[in-house]
């Protein structure tokens, strides 16, 4: 009864483009909290240079963005045609992001956003979702614990080389923010409990993938995000942005294509049969989320909106009282 009454919830809000309030924020980290797409592009181009290969253009660098190692990997070497191994490859890569990645920094707006989010009445919760693996993200942020990244507690930073995220379900699948809402409920229930509270009022108070707002500076990780079910803020890169102009309805719909194969596994065909009965407003060509049962991911459906950065936050817009 407590599922179904979730599921009529959930499927009214998208049908009248009505919102909860924001329980819970989940950030990715390259390109939207700190400068590293910036080093990215720097470390490739100079190893571009080194076989006259020229500059990584933009048209190729918005395919990589938000890709585990292996995939972003393929995608880059299917382009370049560099006369190198992988390891060779990864090996020069590696030597230059230890020289440069200790230099990133914070992105404009993001610490004041981080110094209210934290300070809120509304208290969301606080995650973290990057597809950099735990190597990687220690260069980047060792020199910024204090300053940044000490607004996440460790149990809600999940990296791209989590064991509990399965090989080749990296973004634009949604399984890092799923399994991120995860850790935040787990979090909340513990919290819940400390202070008494009973198993029937956590259940009721669950935190649902609607009511998680995801920032990402990359088109598969919104579209990670808008699969999970939750709704997202795209701050791109200005080239990224210069790239999908006049597409930017499907940036926010999550339905660039960047995902295909992860439709192939919920054919249309198979809808009726996965859904929740209830639910009886899918269409066949329709995008949706099988394991949610919920209809997702129409453009202009009002789940996502895009801003050039992090400064001037509407907080309002998301239900979250700032001090």
């Amino acid at each position: 009864m407590a599922y179904e009454y979730k599921n009529m919830l959930i499927l009214s809000h998208i049908l009248s483009f009505e919102f909860p309030p924001i329980r819970a924020c989940i950030f990715d980290m390259d390109g939207l909290l700190i400068d590293s797409e910036d080093i990215y592009t720097r470390v490739t181009d100079e190893i571009l240079a080194r076989y006259n290969k020229g500059q990584l253009p933009w048209s190729i660098k918005a395919q990589l963005q938000g890709r585990p190692t292996q995939q972003a990997y393929d995608l880059f070497q299917s382009w370049a045609k560099l006369p190198l191994s992988q390891e060779a490859y990864l090996t020069e890569v590696r030597l230059l992001q230890e020289a440069y990645f200790p230099t990133t920094q914070p992105l404009p707006g993001v610490l004041s956003l981080m110094q209210t989010l934290t300070n809120s009445p509304s208290k969301p919760y606080l995650a973290l979702a990057t597809s950099s693996n735990s190597f990687s993200y220690n260069l980047k942020t060792r020199h910024l614990q204090e300053t940044l990244f000490s607004y996440f507690q460790q149990e809600m930073i999940i990296k791209g080389d989590d064991p509990r995220i399965k090989t080749g379900r990296g973004k634009p699948a949604p399984d890092i923010y799923l399994l991120a809402l995860d850790r935040i409920n787990a979090r909340r229930e513990a919290d819940m409990l400390k202070n008494g509270a009973s198993k029937d009022q956590i259940l009721a108070t669950k935190i649902l993938p609607m009511e998680c707002l995801v920032f990402e500076d990359s088109v598969p990780g919104v579209e990670a995000g808008r699969r999970a079910g939750m709704r997202c803020v795209w701050v791109p890169h200005e080239g990224l942005r210069e790239q999908y102009q006049g597409k930017e309805g499907e940036v926010l719909a999550g339905l660039t294509g960047a995902g295909t194969y992860l439709d192939e596994e919920h054919v249309d065909k198979d809808v009726d049969k996965n859904v929740d009965k209830d639910v009886d407003n899918v269409k066949v060509g329709e995008r949706m989320d099988v394991k949610e049962g919920v209809l997702l991911r129409k453009v202009d459906d009002g789940w996502g909106e895009s801003r050039g950065s992090l400064e001037g936050f509407d907080f309002d817009r998301y239900g979250i009282q700032a001090l």
